[in-house]
């Protein structure tokens, strides 16, 4: 996808870093925490091993960040406590309802200064306990989303008719990334 789009000249060039989480079973610890603590680690553990082999820019506005489920979560919360290196999400499925002491988005987002983020989530209108009221995966990120629009950000939510698979977040990948570089922010 990435090379395709980038052909096509849809995306700039582009260096993807796929991470996994640390310690099997640990991706709850890693992911969904509301910390900065794995932006840190990117930032001083990732990234000056990819940036002593490649040569990559320090814009903000040249960075993006994706991941589903946890990973979409953990892409969003390193972006919101780090904007300083990352602008743009993509997010897929976040977890949102499983964050340690509740989903503090919505208040976040509220509350706190803008942050000069683009975010594409997509959820599943059947994902994790979508018919509960505790825990609803669904709920969640439509707060979310509903919060980002409240709040001006630059954000798109693309909703599909599944549960907390990742094929709708594959199909939409490469639309996710034409918009979050597009260069008309209006669209």
């Amino acid at each position: 996808v990435l090379d395709n789009l980038v052909y096509r000249r849809e995306m700039p060039v582009t260096l993807g870093v796929f991470v996994d989480p640390g310690q099997p079973g640990n991706r709850n610890v890693e992911y969904d925490a509301f910390d900065d603590r794995y932006a840190t680690f990117l930032l001083t553990e990732i990234i000056p091993q990819v940036m002593d082999r490649f040569t990559i820019t320090d814009d903000p506005n040249q960075w993006a960040i994706c991941g589903g489920s946890s990973g979409g979560n953990c892409a969003m919360t390193v972006a919101w406590h780090r904007p300083d290196h990352f602008h743009r999400v993509v997010n897929f499925l976040g977890s949102f309802a499983q964050m340690p002491g509740g989903n503090p988005y919505p208040a976040a987002i509220r509350d706190e200064p803008a942050k000069p983020l683009r975010i594409f989530m997509q959820a599943g209108t059947r994902d994790l306990n979508w018919n509960e009221p505790q825990r609803n995966w669904l709920s969640n990120n439509l707060r979310v989303a509903a919060a980002l629009a409240e709040a001006g950000y630059d954000h798109r939510l693309v909703l599909g008719d599944g549960g907390h698979s990742p094929n709708h977040g594959g199909v939409v990948l490469p639309d996710a990334l034409r918009w979050i570089w597009r260069q008309d922010a209006t669209e």
